[in-house]
């Protein structure tokens, strides 16, 4: 599932694309809205894995180390508007400091090092998700204060 947002967030076929396809216009790079050590669960082999996080515009990227440049590819991407929620897990997993992150096809869980960081990472995705997501299109607003027949 993580690989079908990421061919559609990214544009591409197929996650092995060059790195200059991987990034989206996303200098992840540099100056990141927040980053860090997750343990994410696989897509396919439910395996748990440590990854390095990235959120920047719109995008929870991962990466197999914390070395980030502007060469690094992508593991994977989140784009964090097809999210619905992020929420505390652990009493799903049974799992201490445990997350949740759902869209409308799938559940990801990740686990972080601590509570702080656990609340650090679903505070920063929530606002994200807030910030990118557009639940009212333009074409959607209405103006209640000039309704026809009413004065």
């Amino acid at each position: 599932m993580a690989a079908s947002l990421w061919r559609a967030v990214m544009g591409t076929g197929a996650a092995s694309e060059d790195a200059d396809s991987a990034r989206g216009g996303v200098e992840f790079w540099r100056v990141p809205e927040r980053a860090g050590w997750l343990t994410k669960q696989g897509e396919y082999i439910k395996t748990w894995r440590r990854r390095w996080f990235v959120l920047k515009q719109g995008r929870l990227f991962w990466f197999k180390d914390s070395t980030v440049t502007r060469a690094s590819v992508p593991r994977g991407v989140i784009p964090v508007a097809s999210c619905l929620t992020v929420k505390g897990a652990e009493d799903v997993l049974n799992r201490p400091y445990a997350f949740e992150l759902s869209t409308p096809r799938e559940t990801m869980y990740f686990i972080a090092d601590t509570e702080k960081e656990k609340e650090e990472w679903i505070n920063s995705i929530g606002r994200s998700i807030v910030q990118h997501s557009r639940s009212v299109t333009d074409a959607e607003v209405v103006d209640y204060d000039s309704r026809p027949g009413e004065k």
